[in-house]
C-alpha cells in the first residue's frame, strides 16, 4: 500500500475512536498540542529555516514568502489558538433543534463530525497547526498535504504535534502526507470512501482545479479579489487608515484589499490623498480612465485588472457615481470573498451589505478581519467562498454535519 492509501486508512481507523471521545479528552489533546508545540519551538523554527532559505534560492525575495516563515511570534500565537479552541463548547452533540411530531415522534437534529477531512494548501505552515487544532476538536481525522515549499516545517510540525498526543488518543487522526509530487493531489481529490471532505486553499487557479477535479466534496475557499469601497460622506481619514492596513498589512494573504472605489463625488479631493499616503508604502496604483484623469501618473488599468486578485502591493482604482455602481462592479468582479463600505449613510451601508454577494460584508472596517481567529474562533481551516454548508471563516461547528435522532414509543406508518 502506497503513502496515501495508507495514511488514509490509518486517519479513518483514528476517526472511528475520536468521533467517540468526550470534549475533555479532546481538550487535553489540544492543551497537549500547544504546549508542544512552545516546547519543541526550536525545532520546529530550524526546520523553517530551512524552507525559507530554499525558497529564497529559487524564487528570490517577494511578497509570498511572508505566508511561509515561522517565528516565535507566529508559533506562540498558533499555540495560543490552539488554547482558544480547546476551550469553546463542544459542537459535538449540539441540538440543533427538536420537536414531537403529530404522530408522537420525538425529532432531534443533532450535531456530529464530518469524519475524515483532505486539506490541500500552500505556503503558510501555521494552517498545518490551526487546522489540526480545529479537526480534533470537532472529532475529525485530518489527512494533509502542504505545498513542497513547506515540507520541511510542515513535516516538524506534524511531528510534533503526533508525538504530544501519545496516552491521549490515536495519533494517527492527524496525518502529513510528505509526497510533494502533485499527482498526489490528483488522487486525493478522487479518494472516496477515505475522505469526507476536501478543502483546498491556494490561488484561485487551484481552487478552481479542485472543485473541477474532485470527486469528493468540496468546499471552496481562500480567493479574495476583495475592495473598499469609499462613499461620498466617509470620513476620509478613517478610509485611508483603513485602505493602507488592508492592503499593506500582509498584502498576499486573502482577506488583504485589492480594488478600491471611490465615489464620484469626493474623487477629485480625496484620491491625490490617497495616491500620496499609498506611495509611502510603496503600493503599485493603477486607475481606469476617471482615476486618471484626477492623477495623470496613474497606471492603466486594463479588463483583466478587475477580476485579478494581486498578492503583491499593488492595487486597483475606480471611480464610481453611487453605491448601486459600487455593488454591481463588486457583484461581477468579486470572489465573494471580504467587502467594505466606508460611510455615515445608514441607508447606503444596508444597501451595500445586504445586496454585495459576499461571504463577509464589513462597514467601516477592514477586511483583514476576515479570520477565524479575529471573530473568536480560536483559528480557522479556511475562508469559505461558496454558499452551501458553510460560509465566510469555517470553525469548529463548520467541520460537524448533522443527523437526527427519532425516538418514538411503537408507532408505525399506516400511509
Amino acid at each position: 500500500m502506497d503513502e496515501l492509501l495508507e495514511k488514509a486508512s490509518l486517519a479513518r481507523k483514528a476517526w472511528y475512536q475520536l468521533s467517540r471521545t468526550t470534549d475533555p479528552v479532546r481538550r487535553r489533546a489540544l492543551e497537549a498540542m500547544a504546549s508542544a508545540i512552545i516546547e519543541r519551538q526550536d525545532f520546529i523554527l530550524e526546520a523553517n529555516r530551512l524552507d525559507v532559505e530554499n525558497y529564497r534560492k529559487a524564487r528570490g525575495e517577494d511578497t509570498l514568502l511572508d505566508r511561509l516563515v515561522l517565528n516565535e511570534k507566529r508559533l506562540r500565537s498558533a499555540a495560543d489558538g490552539l488554547r482558544k479552541v480547546a476551550n469553546l463548547p463542544d459542537p459535538i452533540g449540539e441540538v440543533v433543534e427538536g420537536w414531537t411530531t403529530v404522530h408522537g415522534l420525538r425529532i432531534y437534529k443533532v450535531r456530529v463530525p464530518l469524519g475524515v477531512i483532505g486539506v490541500v494548501y500552500e505556503s503558510r505552515p501555521n494552517v498545518t497547526i490551526d487546522i489540526a487544532g480545529l479537526a480534533i476538536k470537532s472529532g475529525n481525522a485530518v489527512l494533509l498535504r502542504g505545498g513542497s515549499e513547506a515540507i520541511n516545517s510542515n513535516r516538524a510540525i506534524v511531528n510534533v504535534m503526533r508525538e504530544s498526543l501519545e496516552g491521549i488518543i490515536d495519533k494517527d487522526a492527524i496525518q502529513l502526507i510528505e509526497n510533494t509530487d502533485r499527482s498526489v493531489v490528483d488522487r486525493m481529490l478522487r479518494l472516496n470512501g477515505y475522505l469526507d471532505l476536501i478543502v483546498p486553499r491556494g490561488s484561485a487557479a487551484f481552487i478552481e482545479y479542485v472543485r473541477k477535479n474532485a470527486t469528493v466534496p468540496v468546499i471552496e475557499t481562500g480567493a479574495g479579489n476583495n475592495h473598499i469601497f469609499v462613499n461620498y460622506d466617509a470620513d476620509l481619514d478613517m478610509a485611508t487608515r483603513i485602505i493602507i492596513n488592508a492592503k499593506v498589512q500582509r498584502p498576499a494573504v486573502c482577506n488583504a484589499v485589492r480594488k478600491v472605489l471611490i465615489h464620484e463625488k469626493i474623487a477629485e479631493r480625496y484620491l491625490p490623498v490617497l495616491v500620496q499616503e499609498l506611495r509611502k508604502y510603496n503600493v503599485r496604483i493603477k486607475g481606469d480612465e476617471r482615476a486618471r484623469a484626477i492623477v495623470p501618473d496613474l497606471e492603466a488599468v486594463t479588463d483583466e485588472d478587475w477580476n485579478t486578485e494581486y498578492m503583491d502591493l499593488t492595487l486597483a482604482v475606480k471611480i464610481v457615481s453611487s453605491v448601486e455602481e459600487a455593488v454591481e462592479h463588486i457583484n461581477r468582479h468579486g470572489t465573494k470573498h471580504s467587502e467594505a463600505i466606508i460611510t455615515n449613510d445608514l441607508k447606503d451601508a444596508q444597501y451595500f451589505t445586504w445586496n454585495v454577494d459576499a461571504a463577509c460584508t464589513y462597514v467601516n472596517a477592514s477586511t483583514r478581519f476576515t479570520d477565524g481567529e479575529q471573530f473568536g474562533f480560536g483559528a480557522e481551516v479556511g475562508i469559505s467562498t461558496q454558499k452551501l454548508h458553510a460560509r465566510g471563516p469555517m470553525g469548529i461547528k463548520e467541520l460537524t454535519t448533522t443527523k437526527y435522532i427519532i425516538y418514538g414509543e411503537g408507532q408505525v406508518r399506516e400511509i
